[in-house]
C-alpha cells in the first residue's frame, strides 16, 4: 500500500476523527484552564486518573456510562486539588502541575495493582460500539467517516461549538477570559477571580478525565500503564497551535489525530522496514516542529501563570 493509498482511504479519515478525540478533549481542558490564567501541567495525571476511574467503574458495574461519570467526577476532583495548590495556596503553577501529575500517576498505578493484581492477561471490558446516525451515515464518503462514530466522539465534537459559544457569547465566558487577562480588573467589576479559577480547573479536570476514559471505554477496552502516552503534553502544544480558540484547537487536534492515524497505517502497510518506535514518535516530532514554528506568533492570555492575591495592591 502506497502513502497515497493510505491518505485517500475512507478508513484513514474515520480513524483520524476517532484518534483525535482524546487530544480534542484534553486540549479543550487545557484551553479552559489557561483561559482562566492557570497553566495546567497536571493534565497528564488527570487523564490517567480518568482512564482508571472509567475502566474500573465500567469493569465493576458493567456500565460504560457509569464509567464515564466516574471519570468526570475523579477528574474534577484532581482539578480541585490542583486549584487548592495554585489558586488558594498560590504555589508555582509549573511545580504544582508536575507534582499533581507525578502523584496521580503513582496513586493510579498503586490502585490498579491493588484492585486488579498482577496478571499475564490484563482485565478487559467490552467498549462502546459505533453508532451510525440514520440517513446521514448513508451519505457517500462523508457518512462512514463522520456519522458512524462512538457516542463519545459525537459528544466531544459537539463540545467544541458549545465551548466557543460559552466563551464568547455568555457573561460567564467573558468572566473566564477577563480573569485570564487581568484578574484585578475582573475583581474591580465584581468578578471573583478565585472562584472562577477554581471552577475552571474543576471543569478542566473533568474534561481531562473524560479524555483519558475515552481511551479504554471506546478505543482499547482495557487499561495499561502507558495508555495516555504523553497525550496530555501534546494537548499543551495544541492549545498554543489553536491560539486559545476552541474551533482552532479542534482543528489542531484533528491534524494530530490524522498524523497518529497515518503512522499507525504506515506501520501495518509494510512500506518502510523501520523500527515501530520511529512511527510512534511521529506525532511527537510533529508536535515539536509545530511548537517551534508557532510559538513566536502565539499570544497567550496576559495573566497566564500569574497567581492572584486579593490582598496585594
Amino acid at each position: 500500500m502506497s502513502m497515497l493509498d493510505i491518505i485517500l482511504d475512507i478508513g484513514f479519515f474515520a480513524a483520524a476523527i476517532r484518534l483525535a478525540v482524546p487530544l480534542l478533549l484534553g486540549t479543550l481542558s487545557e484551553l479552559v484552564s489557561e483561559r482562566s490564567g492557570v497553566l495546567n501541567l497536571g493534565i497528564e495525571g488527570m487523564m490517567l486518573t480518568g482512564a482508571l476511574a472509567g475502566f474500573a467503574t465500567a469493569h465493576a458495574t458493567g456500565s460504560l456510562w457509569l464509567g464515564v461519570l466516574a471519570a468526570l467526577v475523579l477528574g474534577a476532583l484532581v482539578g480541585a486539588i490542583m486549584a487548592v495548590l495554585v489558586v488558594i495556596l498560590r504555589l508555582d503553577q509549573t511545580v504544582a502541575g508536575l507534582g499533581v501529575t507525578m502523584a496521580a500517576t503513582g496513586l493510579v498505578f498503586y490502585s490498579y495493582r491493588l484492585g486488579f493484581g498482577e496478571s499475564t492477561t490484563p482485565p478487559a471490558i467490552t467498549p462502546f460500539s459505533t453508532i451510525p446516525i440514520p440517513l446521514l451515515s448513508d451519505i457517500p464518503v462523508i457518512g462512514p467517516i463522520v456519522f458512524n462514530q462512538y457516542a463519545l466522539t459525537y459528544i466531544a465534537y459537539l463540545l467544541v461549538p458549545a465551548l466557543a459559544f460559552f466563551m464568547f457569547r455568555t457573561p460567564a465566558g467573558l468572566a473566564l477570559r477577563t480573569v485570564g487577562e487581568n484578574p484585578r480588573t475582573a475583581a474591580g467589576v465584581g468578578i471573583d477571580p478565585i472562584k472562577v479559577r477554581i471552577l475552571a480547573l474543576m471543569a478542566a479536570g473533568a474534561l481531562a478525565g473524560l479524555a483519558g476514559a475515552y481511551l479504554n471505554l471506546a478505543a482499547f477496552g482495557s487499561f495499561t500503564f502507558g495508555i495516555i502516552s504523553g497525550r496530555g503534553w501534546i494537548c499543551l502544544a495544541l492549545v498554543v497551535l489553536g491560539r486559545w480558540n476552541p474551533l482552532a484547537c479542534a482543528g489542531a487536534a484533528l491534524l494530530f489525530g490524522a498524523v497518529d492515524a497515518f503512522q499507525l497505517r504506515l506501520q501495518t502497510s509494510g512500506a518502510f522496514d523501520l523500527p515501530y518506535q520511529l512511527f510512534l514518535a511521529l506525532p511527537y516530532v510533529a508536535t515539536l516542529i509545530v511548537v517551534i514554528i508557532n510559538t513566536r506568533f502565539a499570544a497567550a492570555p496576559a495573566a497566564l501563570m500569574e497567581p492572584y492575591d486579593p490582598e496585594k495592591r
